[in-house]
C-alpha cells in the first residue's frame, strides 16, 4: 500500500469576521467567510474550495480516462456550481452540479460520442472527492458532447 500526504498551515488571527490565511504546496490564499453568510468575502472560503476539489478531480480523471481510452478530444472545459442551503440557521453542503462540454474530433464516430457519455458518467464515480463526499453532497452531471465541425 502506498500512502500520499498533504499538508496546509493555517493561520486566523481574530474571530469569525476576520481574514485568515492557508498554504498547502502551490495554495496559498486568504480565507474568509463569504459575503452571502454575512462574511468579508475576502479571498475564497471553504465552499469554494470544495466546489474546487470535486470540480477538478472530477475533469482530471475524466481526462484520464479519455486518453486511456484513446478518445480524441478538440476540447475538455467544464461549469460547476455548489449549491449550499441555510435552513434554520443549520448550514449544508446540499449538492454539486458539474456541466462538462466535450468536443470531440471532427471524425468522431457515434460509438465515440456513446463512450464519451459513458465516460463522463464514469468519471463521476470514480473521483477521490466524489467518493470522499458520497453520501453527504449530492452530485448531479449535466455532460454536453459535440462533434467538432
Amino acid at each position: 500500500m502506498s500512502e500520499h500526504r498533504f499538508h496546509l498551515k493555517a493561520s486566523w488571527p481574530g474571530l469569525r469576521n476576520d481574514v485568515g490565511e492557508i498554504e498547502a504546496g502551490n495554495l496559498k490564499t486568504q480565507v474568509s467567510i463569504p459575503p452571502e453568510m454575512d462574511g468579508p468575502g475576502v479571498g475564497t472560503n471553504p465552499d469554494e474550495m470544495l466546489l474546487g476539489a470535486a470540480a477538478t478531480c472530477y475533469i482530471i480523471t475524466l481526462a484520464a480516462m479519455m486518453e486511456r481510452s484513446q478518445l480524441q478530444k478538440v476540447n475538455l472545459t467544464m461549469e460547476s456550481e455548489g449549491i449550499v442551503d441555510v435552513t434554520k440557521g443549520v448550514i449544508t453542503y446540499k449538492k454539486i452540479i458539474h456541466r462538462p462540454r466535450i468536443v470531440l474530433k471532427s471524425n468522431a464516430t457515434e460509438k465515440d460520442q456513446l463512450l464519451a457519455q459513458k465516460l463522463a458518467a464514469k468519471a463521476e464515480t470514480s473521483c477521490m472527492i466524489s467518493k470522499a463526499i458520497q453520501g453527504n453532497v449530492e452530485i448531479e452531471l449535466d455532460a454536453i458532447v459535440e462533434v467538432s465541425s
